[in-house]
């Protein structure tokens, strides 16, 4: 999936020349954390933040309780004094994945999308990716999860999908662990039904271990050397 099918397309900006206290009004309005800054071909020029905002006026004024002639003093400011300038972008043709693995290096809550030209297209936040994954892992309808350690070799997720299908029970996905412990692979399917005993055993009868999905936790994972 691309970034173009699951971002926010009618985008709230801002121009560098806009009172930072508009740009505040601006994302309490619009219960929003991200204000993309752009030109007036509408090429990007940066972003501001709601914690860039906090971190430019007082504590009261940041949480809008300050007196009107308190903010007054502030009415000079403008955006970009305190915009990140150059910000982490996508592209339209970025991948979801693209965007996941990007947000988790940069520790950022959401990136502009541009075109070739730099030109703003849209905006895609943690939210949008959490509404896009949970549509694509099927998790948004009720069933059960369960949790397979398997041997690293070819053919044991055929096994499985095959075990689960001949029961006439559907998937919401598969995921799989690339690490578990030596040469073993955890399988996680998400099944779209609750009743699950009869599957459960069947797995266990063709030689599967069976884990609590609850006790896989990412520190099981290799350590960066």
């Amino acid at each position: 999936m691309f970034v173009s099918q699951s971002m926010t397309r009618k985008v709230i900006t801002v121009s560098k020349e806009t009172p930072l206290l508009e740009a505040q009004a601006l994302m309490a309005n619009s219960n929003i954390r991200h204000l993309p800054v752009v030109a007036a071909d509408n090429r990007l020029e940066g972003i501001i933040t709601d914690r860039d905002i906090r971190s430019a006026l007082p504590y009261d004024m940041a949480r809008g309780r300050a007196p009107e002639e308190e903010r007054r003093k502030y009415a000079h400011l403008t955006v970009a004094e305190f915009m990140t300038t150059a910000p982490a972008t996508v592209t339209v043709f970025d991948t979801l994945q693209d965007a996941l693995l990007l947000i988790q290096e940069k520790r950022v809550g959401a990136f502009p999308v541009i075109d070739a030209d730099g030109k703003l297209k849209g905006i895609i936040s943690v939210r949008d990716l959490l509404r896009a994954f949970i549509n694509v892992l099927g998790i948004g309808e009720p069933g059960t999860l369960l949790c397979i350690l398997v041997e690293n070799k070819v053919g044991q997720l055929k096994r499985i999908v095959d075990a689960i299908t001949e029961e006439r029970i559907s998937f919401g996905s598969v995921l799989v662990a690339r690490y578990w412990e030596k040469d073993k692979r955890a399988v996680f399917p998400y099944l779209l039904t609750n009743n699950v005993i009869r599957i459960k055993k069947k797995l266990q009868d063709m030689g599967f271990t069976l884990l609590d999905p609850m006790q896989w936790y990412l520190d099981q994972l290799p350590k960066s050397e």
